[in-house]
């Protein structure tokens, strides 16, 4: 595993982070979700991502589960808040910041997160004013430091202006092979003011693991084939010009000695402002074969000829 600086902070983050999104979630799965934290953190994953929203706080719960009796030190845990804990609890008003950081804190069974952040931007509270309680929330000791993800540039802009509050060392977007809006504003932008990318999605939803074929039912036991998840899907990355294209990347990804997932993530790590891609997991060997993207030696010709064949 090799490791790089989060922005402006004094993180040193695994380049393959572990996200509990899709597989804390589910009750039935929680032995199989502690295996695969334990696995990540043996392979020298040291970030791990999560969110209040997942499963209503459910896996930031299992997630605190799988840490108890781990050294503090030994691991990033990060977490976000914006999106509805309950009818009346959303967003990124002062009180809303100070209630979901404690609430996070209490689930995850911690003293404080390493980084703190913003899961979408909230055009119902003055910028001043969120940003303000993340700063309060660092002087406290509850996070050490605070990110950001998927907000418009002109909000990043306005935040990096404010004077007295903590500056952002992250920024959370979606990025992949299939989706590289991020290097028109974002990727520029960050790299000037000293934040870096946690990727998500980095394998396009799953579908640059090649497992989605142009033409063929999609597999029962896939994430695309939950309908408690579907939904969340990008049916624009289902139709087969797109999966014939995916296809067509597998032997690009074999002549770098890589499978396609691997070569995908490695893709994705070849961009400098990038600290880490967040992988997720319900059975620990795809851990095992995630992570050996990290440090991939890959000639940047078979990435351009990658990027020609998606277009």
């Amino acid at each position: 595993m090799k490791y790089r600086k989060l922005g402006n902070s004094d993180l040193i983050v695994s380049e393959i982070a572990f996200g509990s999104w899709l597989n804390f979630t589910d009750q039935q799965r929680q032995d199989s979700a502690i295996a695969c934290v334990h696995r990540a953190l043996d392979l020298g994953i040291t970030l791990l991502d999560t969110a209040n929203v997942y499963g209503r706080g459910a896996a930031e719960r299992v997630l605190g589960k799988a840490l108890n009796g781990i050294r503090r030190d030994s691991y990033v845990l990060a977490t976000k808040l914006f999106f509805p804990m309950s009818d009346s609890d959303r967003g990124l008003s002062r009180p809303q910041v100070y209630k979901q950081i404690d609430a996070s804190l209490e689930r995850l069974k911690v003293d404080y997160l390493d980084l703190y952040q913003c899961h979408r931007y909230d055009d119902d509270t003055p910028l001043e004013e969120t940003m303000d309680a993340l700063t309060q929330v660092v002087r406290a000791g509850k996070a050490r430091y605070i990110g950001f993800s998927e907000w418009p540039i002109d909000r990043i802009e306005a935040a990096m202006q404010l004077a007295g509050v903590e500056r952002f060392v992250s920024s959370q977007p979606q990025y992949s092979l299939l989706h590289r809006d991020p290097e028109r504003a974002l990727l520029p932008l960050c790299a000037r003011s000293g934040i870096s990318q946690i990727v998500w999605s980095p394998l396009a939803q799953g579908v640059l693991t090649g497992k989605y074929l142009p033409g063929a039912a999609i597999p029962a036991d896939s994430r695309a084939a939950d309908k408690s998840i579907s939904g969340f899907f990008n049916d624009g990355w289902f139709k087969r010009p797109v999966l014939a294209a995916v296809q067509a990347l597998k032997p690009i990804a074999a002549r770098a000695h890589l499978s396609l997932a691997q070569f995908a993530l490695a893709w994705v790590l070849r961009q400098p402002n990038v600290a880490a891609a967040i992988i997720g997991a319900s059975r620990p060997e795809q851990i095992d074969e995630n992570v050996v993207a990290s440090g991939a030696l890959v000639d940047p010709a078979l990435f351009a000829e990658a990027e020609r064949v998606i277009g």
